[in-house]
C-alpha cells in the first residue's frame, strides 16, 4: 500500500512591523517648560525623549508611547530643545552635553529669556546650530513663538527652526537677540510694577488683577499671571534684564524678591 507523501509546509515569515518614521525630538530643561513642549510635540506626531536634570520641580509625568524620560540623547534625535531659565550653570552643562552628543548639523533651540542665545552659543563648539526662543511656563500654548538668531546663525539653521515650530502649530516672529525678548520682557516688567504697587499698599492683589482685566482687557491680571508662570521664572527674567541694562527702571521690586524667597504671603493673610 502506497503512502502519500505529505508536503511539508514552509514556515511563512511573519510580516515585518512597520518602522516608526516619526522624527525624534530631545527636550531637556526645567520641568514646567519641558512638560509643555513634550506634550505639544507628542500631539503633533513626534517621538519625544525628555530629561529634567537638577530641576527643583518634580519631573513631568509624561511616560507614554510617544514621550519617555531619557537622560541620554538618542542617537537618532533630529532636533533638540533646551528649556532652562533659572539655573544658568545647569543650562550651560545641558548645552555642552547636547553639543557633544548630537551631530554638528543638528539644530538646537534654547530658551533665551534670561541669557542671550549668542552668549549660549559661545559655550558650544558648534556655534552655528543654536537659535534662541521665548520659553516660559504657559507660553507653549500660545499661538506665537519668538525666535532669536545669534550672530553665528546661518539662514539654513533659522529655516530648520522655523519649519519645526510651524510643524507644531506656531506662528513665528523673528526678534533681536536680547534678554527677555519682547513679550516675556514686557509681561515680567508689568508684574514687577504690580509688586511695587503692592509694596506701596496702593491696592490689594485681587484689586490689581481686577483693574488690569477690566480696564486693560488683559486675560489675566499681573499677580495671577505671575503665579501661572512661576515667581522664580519671573524673577530670573527681571534679574537678568537688570544685570544686562543696569538701569533703575529694571530694578526688581524688593517685595517680589521676598515673595520668591518665602512664597506668596498674601494667600496666608
Amino acid at each position: 500500500m502506497k503512502t502519500k507523501k505529505v508536503k511539508s509546509r514552509k514556515k511563512q515569515p511573519r510580516p515585518a512591523r512597520p518602522q516608526d518614521t516619526r522624527a525624534v525630538i530631545y527636550i531637556i530643561g526645567e520641568a514646567a517648560n519641558v512638560a509643555e513642549y513634550a506634550r505639544i510635540c507628542s500631539v503633533h506626531g513626534y517621538n519625544v525623549f525628555y530629561h529634567c536634570p537638577g530641576s527643583s520641580e518634580p519631573a513631568p509625568s509624561l511616560e507614554s508611547g510617544t514621550a519617555k524620560d531619557e537622560p541620554r540623547v538618542p542617537a537618532n534625535a533630529s532636533f533638540a530643545l533646551e528649556l532652562t531659565n533659572v539655573d544658568l550653570d545647569q543650562k550651560r552643562r545641558n548645552l555642552e552635553m547636547l553639543d557633544r552628543a548630537l551631530p554638528s548639523t543638528t539644530a538646537i533651540v534654547s530658551s533665551s529669556v534670561t541669557v542671550t542665545a549668542t552668549e549660549q552659543a559661545s559655550w558650544m563648539r558648534h556655534k552655528l546650530r543654536l537659535v534662541g526662543c521665548s520659553a516660559l511656563p504657559t507660553f507653549a500654548d500660545k499661538p506665537l513663538i519668538e525666535i532669536a538668531p545669534t550672530v553665528f546663525s546661518p539662514a539654513a539653521t533659522v529655516q530648520v527652526v522655523q519649519t519645526f515650530f510651524r510643524s507644531i502649530g506656531k506662528e513665528i516672529e523673528l526678534v533681536q537677540d536680547r534678554i527677555g525678548m519682547v513679550f516675556p520682557r514686557i509681561l515680567c516688567q508689568m508684574i514687577n510694577e504690580a509688586a511695587f504697587a503692592l509694596q506701596e499698599e496702593i491696592a490689594q492683589p485681587q484689586d490689581l488683577d481686577q483693574a488690569m482685566v477690566v480696564a486693560a482687557g488683559f486675560p489675566l491680571g499681573p499677580i495671577a499671571w505671575a503665579e501661572k508662570i512661576g515667581l522664580r521664572q519671573v524673577y530670573a527674567v527681571l534679574k537678568s534684564l537688570h544685570r544686562d541694562l543696569g538701569e533703575d527702571r529694571t530694578r526688581v521690586a524688593p517685595l517680589l524678591t521676598q515673595m520668591v524667597l518665602s512664597g506668596t504671603w498674601w494667600k496666608r493673610t
